[in-house]
């Protein structure tokens, strides 16, 4: 069975070229692994819309591919973060330089995601400057070089995926990097916007899963982070981010340490029930709209029967930034809220839409998620 684990960090050009080599000889004989990884990587079997969305294709369809070494060499080169086989080369021939800027990165980042302080202490005595560097690689995303410092890393969001990982000492390692200079509001490019560490923090799950992101929430807040976001785009604003993607306790931290609860999405996505109903005879539409989409990601049940009650659509999708491919009950179908999803259906909300990325209903997310108790109640009201 071929071996496509990700390479070490350092490793040499000759060992991507053999797992290009390995992935010629597993699309020859139709390898189920093999026909995995070109599905996720290569460009030409992903969505051409939704680019990283692997299309819908049969074993037969990618075995009939007439793919090349070059291909192997680009899905190797995508599998590891990286733009194309050019890119890759760069990057590994600037790690193999000995002393390189690169290369000193690239080993700090290491140290930065497996948690190891006295190694990272050593290198910044080494180099002060090292705390300031930034990632030069070069990524298929947008925009194509993130240039993420050691800071962004402990995010564990946005940067290269199989270094999204959070060691149990992350705070230990924050405090090392703020100590020594780290700006605390620097920003990163990711996902098409300029990023603060602390709004990829709490938008992150291997820091949620590690029991780290209210710590470090915490950590940058102590060194001056702003609770009310640096940057550009749709996650300038750390509460808004954090209660988006369901990261109710950092939200909750973020609101602590001083970021304001302004405007009915806000309250509404913390289940402020007084608050959101001051709000609501002056909200606009649009503020209506996302109020009622994060109530609904919250499972803030009291705050999704005012906003129904005042009228808004439960069979609106939801807008953009909050998840816009599904709507209030597909959410609900997928958080396992019983009440939620019966909530909605009484007040007319549909169960036959499909998302628009999966096609599924919010059946099919409930079926997908093995929410079983939601899937039954949806089944026995499907028309």
């Amino acid at each position: 069975m071929p071996d496509y684990s990700h390479l070490p960090w350092d490793a040499p050009l000759e060992a991507y070229d053999a797992q290009a080599t390995a992935l010629l000889v597993g699309h020859g004989s139709g390898d189920a692994a093999t026909l995995a990884l070109l599905n996720s990587h290569l460009p030409q079997f992903l969505d051409a819309e939704v680019t990283w969305k692997p299309r819908d294709l049969t074993d037969a369809e990618m075995c009939a591919a007439p793919l090349t070494r070059d291909d192997m060499r680009l899905a190797v080169a995508r599998r590891h973060g990286l733009r194309d086989w050019a890119a890759l080369e760069t990057l590994v021939t600037a790690i193999g330089t000995t002393g390189s800027a690169v290369r000193e990165f690239e080993r700090a980042v290491e140290a930065v995601i497996h948690g190891e302080l006295d190694l990272l202490e050593a290198m910044l005595d080494a180099d002060a400057t090292l705390v300031h560097a930034r990632s030069s690689r070069l990524t298929a995303h947008d925009p194509p070089t993130h240039a993420a410092t050691l800071l962004h890393y402990l995010a564990a969001n946005g940067v290269e995926g199989h270094r999204q990982r959070s060691p149990a000492n992350a705070t230990e390692i924050a405090r090392l990097l703020l100590r020594r200079g780290a700006q605390v509001d620097a920003l990163a490019h990711l996902y098409g916007a300029e990023c603060t560490t602390l709004s990829m923090l709490v938008s992150s799950t291997p820091p949620a899963d590690a029991g780290v992101q209210v710590p470090l929430v915490h950590v940058l807040m102590d060194s001056g982070a702003d609770p009310e976001g640096a940057g550009r785009g749709a996650w300038q604003s750390p509460l808004m981010t954090a209660l988006v993607f369901g990261y109710f306790d950092s939200a909750e931290a973020l609101v602590a340490r001083g970021a304001r609860v302004d405007d009915l999405p806000k309250a509404a996505g913390l289940g402020r029930v007084d608050e959101a109903r001051a709000l609501l005879s002056s909200a606009s539409p649009d503020e209506r709209h996302r109020a009622l989409a994060l109530a609904g990601i919250g499972q803030q049940v009291a705050v999704v029967q005012l906003l129904l009650e005042a009228g808004e659509d439960p069979n609106r999708f939801n807008p953009d930034g909050f998840h816009a491919h599904g709507t209030p009950l597909h959410q609900a179908a997928l958080t396992d809220n019983l009440p939620l999803v019966q909530l909605l259906v009484a007040h007319g909300a549909r169960t036959d839409i499909r998302d628009g990325l999966w096609n599924a209903t919010p059946l099919g997310w409930a079926e997908y998620a093995d929410r079983h108790e939601v899937a039954a109640y949806l089944r026995s009201v499907a028309g």
